[in-house]
């Protein structure tokens, strides 16, 4: 079983939003969807721009929590070294 930290965007440059799942297909849908009231609904913010996996659900907590400190600069570097374009990556999930 993977688990996975994920970066969502409104847009390029947009508003960000960093999170942690189990089932990142179902997660993404899930945020594009609105099934649940919150920041990603309320702002837009449903375009997968990052993610990477790990083996452990404590590694990726520990990833998100300390993602979640960076300054704004450091996730724009690191969603536009994989994904300059900003392109929408869960059309390239497995669904």
């Amino acid at each position: 079983m993977a688990f996975y930290v994920y970066i969502l965007a409104s847009r390029r440059d947009g508003t960000l939003y960093i999170g942690m799942t189990d089932d990142i297909e179902n997660r993404i849908w899930e945020h594009k969807e609105k099934i649940f009231k919150g920041f990603t609904s309320k702002y837009g913010v449903d375009r997968l721009v990052w993610y990477e996996d790990y083996e452990t659900r404590e590694v990726v907590f520990d990833r998100e929590r300390s993602m979640k400190k960076w300054n704004r600069a450091w996730k724009i570097e690191l969603i536009e070294k994989d994904n300059p374009t900003w392109k929408d990556l869960y059309l390239t999930l497995n669904h």
